[in-house]
């Protein structure tokens, strides 16, 4: 099995998904990166994917190809469009986490309520969306919602009151869609209790994106 690196912008994930892959594959040889200064440059240009931004990812992608891996996974959506300018210039797999979600949001409904905390994370998911939605030749209606409060709750370390933001915001997004997005990993814990509470599917990145890693990962 392939060595993998995963390259985070937020703590939290990192733990996240060491408990996932240790389930998912328990013979897997992977380590983990953490830059938090990547999604606070990015947040003070206002979303703007800068020149200087891309350079500092690239090198994160880089020194972790450096490190052995021979798989590398970017974990966050709001980076994910330097993803695109970075792949050229690898020698070894760059994953985005949120291909798998937006090829199955695609595939399960037409009207597609993308929820987001980060402002910075609305406009790469929608247009991930809707490039996949282009690739199959489907057609998409998005409506998107931003709660940035809840995500300046998470980073705050409230995480009882971002899970209440999100948890209103998707019962009134789910009333006028066919499928929910959370276009963040921070809110992928939600999923089962969203299950409970709102009548249609709700998906979020991490769970398809370790099982899409399975293709990647066989030597």
């Amino acid at each position: 099995m392939k060595r993998l690196a995963l390259i985070h912008t937020v703590l939290l994930l990192a733990e996240m998904f060491k408990k996932k892959l240790s389930v998912s594959y328990p013979c897997l040889q992977s380590f983990h990166v953490v830059d938090e200064s990547l999604i606070q440059e990015l947040m003070a240009s206002g979303g703007v994917m800068t020149p200087g931004l891309v350079r500092r990812l690239a090198a994160q992608a880089g020194l972790a190809r450096d490190a052995g891996a021979e798989v590398i996974l970017f974990t966050c959506s709001s980076t994910s469009p330097a993803v695109d300018y970075i792949r050229p210039l690898s020698d070894v797999p760059i994953i985005k986490i949120d291909d798998p979600l937006a090829e199955r949001a695609v595939q399960t409904g037409e009207k597609i309520g993308v929820l987001c905390t980060a402002k910075t994370t609305v406009l790469p998911s929608q247009n991930l969306i809707r490039e996949h939605a282009a690739r199959l030749g489907r057609k998409v209606d998005i409506r998107a919602r931003l709660e940035s409060e809840a995500f300046e709750a998470i980073m705050a370390g409230d995480k009882v009151r971002h899970d209440e933001m999100v948890i209103r915001a998707a019962i009134e997004l789910s009333r006028e869609c066919d499928v929910i997005v959370l276009a963040q990993a921070s809110m992928a814990h939600l999923v089962p209790e969203l299950a409970k509470r709102i009548p249609i599917p709700v998906l979020a990145g991490p769970d398809l994106c370790v099982a899409a890693l399975a293709g990647y990962l066989k030597d």
